[in-house]
């Protein structure tokens, strides 16, 4: 695996936390990692992106690049249309994903939002970048209640285009989980068709980068060079 796109099943589901605890696991394990963020909404120039969170937490090691910014908080094509920016379009993304492939052992394309967002007014999104790239998704899911329906939706799309769906990311565990987090445990990787490959634990993005750093690899599965059991989780959440 030399590119992975995360995405998420929709907006603030833990995706850039994610993203940055793959990256910790990965430099952790001696692999060198670039992060690219294909478009970033809601942020002026100057001011740190998802792409500098991401380096903030897992460390400078990792390069960090960002195809377009927008100030408002919407939808990239929404976005550069009441800008008057250009969009960003899911060839360059690919592109340039693949050119930070060629010097780094692992390229992490954060999307905005879900699966389908919009980049352009052709209807480009970053399902079209995946499969671009050949590239396997990393699905970032919410713990509770709805998440099984928007799990399900993405991994149908993925299917539907012949993607492959590498697994699942709880991307907020609660500290006090309920009935339908300890449930979600078991049919999340039902409804996805794929494993679950971590749980990242509420609160995660707030930790001393140190700190995040040395949990990180404790929070993912080895699929993604971390130690994180998943039976064992859900034997410890159901007692």
């Amino acid at each position: 695996m030399t590119v992975l796109v995360i995405t998420g099943t929709g907006t603030e589901v833990g995706k850039t936390v994610v993203t940055a605890a793959v990256a910790a696991t990965a430099l952790a394990a001696g692999r060198s990692v670039a992060v690219l963020k294909a478009a970033q909404t809601g942020v002026g120039p100057g001011e740190a992106g998802d792409a500098q969170e991401v380096a903030r937490l897992a460390g400078d090691a990792v390069t960090t690049g960002e195809l377009a910014r927008y100030p408002e908080p919407l939808a990239p094509a929404t976005a550069a249309r009441r800008a008057g920016l250009a969009p960003v379009h899911p060839e360059a993304v690919a592109e340039t994903a693949a050119k930070l492939a060629t010097e780094h052992d692992l390229v992490l394309v954060e999307g905005a939002g879900g699966l389908l967002v919009r980049f352009d007014a052709a209807g480009g999104t970053l399902a079209d970048v995946a499969g671009l790239l050949q590239a396997p998704v990393l699905v970032v899911a919410t713990a509770g209640l709805g998440t099984l329906n928007t799990t399900e939706l993405t991994a149908r799309e993925l299917g539907a285009r012949g993607i492959d769906l590498a697994g699942v990311v709880i991307g907020s565990w609660p500290a006090d989980p309920d009935l339908a987090c300890r449930c979600n445990l078991a049919d999340l990787p039902d409804v996805a068709g794929a494993p679950l490959l971590g749980a990242v634990p509420a609160g995660a993005g707030a930790l001393d980068p140190a700190a995040f750093r040395a949990a990180a690899p404790g929070w993912l599965a080895p699929r993604l060079d971390g130690t994180w059991d998943a039976e064992a989780f859900r034997a410890r959440q159901a007692s």
